[in-house]
């Protein structure tokens, strides 16, 4: 089954696609795919098939959201925790996920043309290594398309995302690019695996558990979340519409939310760079900080460079990513 083959919405569900438009659409949504076992179990198939029906229902999904507008879509593919599932059902998740990147792969040309981006967030390192390649060669190969994007959380867990975070931060400080003071939250969040995407807008969670798994925990902490008692492999149009009216219903709550989080954080910033210049007055030049203007012209010049180192920081953060993964493709081509 392609990811991408488009399918025309029936006369119902272009009408209601073109009542929900009327109001705010999520521009980046988020899907906990939950209920694949319980769906095998209930339809008395194989586990694996439940898989399969799950992947095939992400593939539809994808479908209706950009017939909906909405350009971003994170799914939780496969958490760090489940590598304590059983082996042979573990085995069969990593096959399944090679037979989907293969076929990701042979569909380049539509790939391109939609202007797919396929972006993979979790610790690659921790699957085989064909798998890594081909996860590689996938992201490398769409890396500069730009229309919309599907991001799989792939041996991921958000407690493990926010580790390395600190990991790189720390490293930042090792080679000289930051300084320890330059770490905040903000920066935190340019170091997560998610950097390059804004938060959801909207978390979808099917099956009718009522907890996020450590998925997201940092980017969805001002979105919408909402619970579907829906298996997900019998997810459906009018599931992912009532879920979007419950997103227009909390628009504006959600906005205000995100708007005071963005003051808050603007201010600690701005208290934390004030208390660096108040601690190292040597560093920054001569003349009286108690002088008011003379204090916020080192301010200025303080938060100029602390900008700049972070910037570099960032960039050598991302070349670092993009080197590993373009060795890994390239490792790819020559197998």
């Amino acid at each position: 089954m392609s990811w991408i083959r488009e399918r025309e919405l029936n006369p119902i569900e272009k009408l209601a696609t073109n009542i929900l438009k009327a109001g705010p659409i999520p521009k980046h949504v988020a899907f906990i795919m939950d209920g694949n076992r319980r769906f095998a179990r209930k339809e008395h198939m194989e586990r694996q098939e439940g898989h399969m029906q799950g992947f095939n229902k992400l593939a539809e999904t994808l479908r209706w959201c950009l017939h909906l507008g909405i350009r971003e879509v994170t799914v939780y593919a496969f958490s760090i925790e489940n590598f304590k599932r059983a082996q042979d059902e573990v085995d069969g998740l990593m096959e399944l996920a090679k037979q989907k990147f293969v076929r990701l792969l042979e569909e380049k040309e539509n790939l391109e043309k939609h202007g797919v981006c396929i972006r993979v967030l979790g610790d690659l390192t921790l699957l085989p290594l064909d798998l890594q390649r081909l996860i590689a060669k996938a992201v490398v190969t769409t890396r500069a398309h730009s229309k919309c994007f599907l991001n799989l959380c792939f041996a991921y867990t958000s407690r493990h995302e926010i580790t390395n975070a600190v990991r790189e931060m720390a490293w930042g400080v090792e080679q000289g690019l930051i300084r320890a003071s330059d770490v905040s939250e903000s920066l935190l969040g340019e170091c997560l695996y998610s950097s390059n995407s804004p938060d959801p807008d909207l978390l979808i969670r099917t099956s009718g558990e009522v907890r996020l798994s450590d998925f997201l925990l940092w980017q969805t902490s001002h979105s919408c979340i909402v619970f579907q008692s829906v298996l997900w492999p019998e997810y459906s149009f009018w599931n992912l519409c009532g879920a979007i009216l419950q997103y227009q219903f909390n628009y504006r709550s959600i906005q205000k939310a995100r708007e005071l989080h963005r003051e808050e954080q603007a201010r600690l910033q701005l208290e934390a760079d004030c208390a660096c210049i108040a601690e190292f007055p040597q560093h920054h030049g001569n003349g009286n900080l108690a002088d008011p203007i003379r204090r916020q012209d080192v301010l200025l010049n303080y938060t100029t460079h602390r900008e700049e180192r972070t910037q570099d920081f960032l960039g050598a953060l991302v070349h670092k990513r993009d080197t590993f993964l373009t060795d890994l493709s390239s490792q790819a081509a020559m197998a």
